[in-house]
């Protein structure tokens, strides 16, 4: 499961039931109590991608999510090993589970929703590729999945649907444990910082209110419906991410801001795309190889980390 535009940019409708002037709204759902799960993760989340997978799988096509694909694919080819087992943790449809096949990994797809991984078996089958497993679980609860038993994993979604901060750490213990030692991993976050960006193009009325964009500059977690238009999620800082990271025993070894130098361009992006395509390709491999810069990579979307288990149990 990942976060993208539907199909304009990377979250166009997720705060439209926020009017200018309703920072005390925006204030009063941080506050609401959790929405509490106990043996699946929350039915929104599970509904919501079930309801969409075709969406899922083409969003990354989008002009602006493209830079993420390319980006998160360099990553892997940089910091993964040239071969072995990998795990695609909330892998949805296939989108990087069939590029990790294709460099010659076995690959096992884990993803809460049926709907999707369903559409990655029959996007597999339509290019005559084969993964080891494609599987429907809870990221909370892999025990399906053998001890150190992948060299490397993807763990993009889950960190951002799952709201309470303990059960996320216990989605990182349960990657520690998968992983074999010194294996690598890429977990990935929504940024606050960059929706923050990305909404002075979709959001500026709401910005109107000056306590509304301030508190952006925090974390945010969001229960049930109260985000018209996407589902359960929650937004992290770099900071918070980091930290969380680093709490369950991974070495981080670097991160990226997935969407590089052009976060929150998404409309800039179609056009140039449209008018473009040179220059386009040019932007996307150039955001692509700098987005683990400094000055770009705590201010996207999407932040992407890249950790080691580098101890042997």
């Amino acid at each position: 499961m990942r976060f993208g535009p539907w199909p304009r940019v990377a979250f166009p409708h997720s705060l439209s039931s926020f009017g200018a002037g309703d920072a005390g709204r925006w204030a009063f759902l941080q506050q609401i109590e959790r929405y509490k799960v106990t043996t699946a993760m929350s039915q929104f989340v599970k509904d919501f991608y079930n309801a969409y997978p075709a969406r899922e799988w083409e969003r990354l096509d989008a002009p602006l999510c493209k830079i993420e694909f390319v980006s998160t694919l360099r990553l892997i080819d940089k910091y993964f090993p040239r071969q072995g087992r990998i795990c695609d943790i909330g892998g949805g449809p296939g989108r990087y589970a069939i590029e990790l096949i294709r460099r010659g990994y076995a690959v096992t797809l884990f993803d809460l929703s049926e709907e999707q991984v369903r559409l990655a078996r029959v996007q597999l089958d339509n290019l005559g590729l084969s993964a080891e497993q494609l599987m429907v679980g809870d990221a909370r609860d892999m025990s399906v999945l053998a001890s150190e038993s992948f060299d490397a994993a993807l763990l993009m979604g889950p960190m951002y649907h799952i709201v309470e901060p303990a059960e996320r750490a216990g989605v990182l213990r349960e990657l520690v444990r998968i992983l074999k030692p010194h294996g690598s991993s890429i977990v990935a976050y929504l940024n606050s910082w960059g929706i923050m960006r990305t909404g002075i193009v979709d959001l500026a009325h709401r910005y109107q209110d000056i306590s509304t964009l301030r508190s952006m500059l925090n974390e945010h977690t969001f229960t049930g419906q109260s985000l018209s238009g996407f589902t359960e999620c929650y937004w992290s800082t770099p900071e918070a991410a980091l930290a969380e990271v680093e709490k369950a025993d991974l070495k981080v070894v670097s991160y990226a801001g997935a969407e590089g130098f052009v976060g929150g361009m998404g409309p800039l992006l179609e056009r140039l795309s449209a008018d473009n395509p040179e220059a386009y390709a040019n932007v996307v491999q150039v955001a692509a190889e700098t987005c683990e810069l400094e000055q770009y990579r705590d201010s996207t979307d999407h932040l992407h980390i890249v950790a080691r288990k580098d101890w042997v149990s």
